[in-house]
């Protein structure tokens, strides 16, 4: 008997704790100021864990080509499209915690936790420099109005 009740309970749990924990696809991100950042698109980095790296932003809301804010001088000249914004994830639950999330906007990379709502079509951003945190709702991106590589 004892056996058999933590077997149900793995049996149970490992669907649902597996199922939240997909987050790819393109998602419309909005910056920690409440702009639209723009559109990133979620992979698996090739270990299991989700990369996003930004594939379209709104030239009408940004005259930024570059990731000119970048506090690395080395990589100021890049272009924003194809830049990594997210990376560095651990699994815990049905989250995905301890990643990256870095701020193109402002230079600035912040702790991070992805939560993928039960509607799947909703995606719980949350930055974190030191004790201040924030959360930003991203919205999946319909596949017919995802964007190529470039603005």
């Amino acid at each position: 008997m004892r056996i058999w009740v933590p077997a149900l309970l793995l049996a149970v749990s490992g669907p649902a704790l597996s199922a939240p924990l997909d987050v790819s696809g393109t998602w419309r991100a909005e910056s920690r100021y409440g702009n639209i950042l723009g559109h990133v698109r979620i992979t698996d980095c090739g270990d299991g864990t989700p990369c996003g790296v930004l594939v379209w932003f709104d030239p009408t809301k940004t005259r930024e080509r570059t990731d000119a804010r970048n506090p690395d001088h080395t990589v100021r000249g890049r272009p924003l499209i194809g830049t990594i914004l997210i990376k560095g994830f651990e699994r815990h639950g049905p989250a995905w915690r301890r990643g990256r999330l870095y701020n193109p906007e402002d230079g600035k990379t912040f702790t991070s936790t992805l939560q993928l709502a039960p509607d799947r079509n909703h995606l719980r951003v949350t930055g974190c420099l030191g004790p201040f945190c924030q959360t930003k709702i991203w919205t999946r991106v319909a596949a017919s109005a995802t964007h190529g590589q470039g603005v």
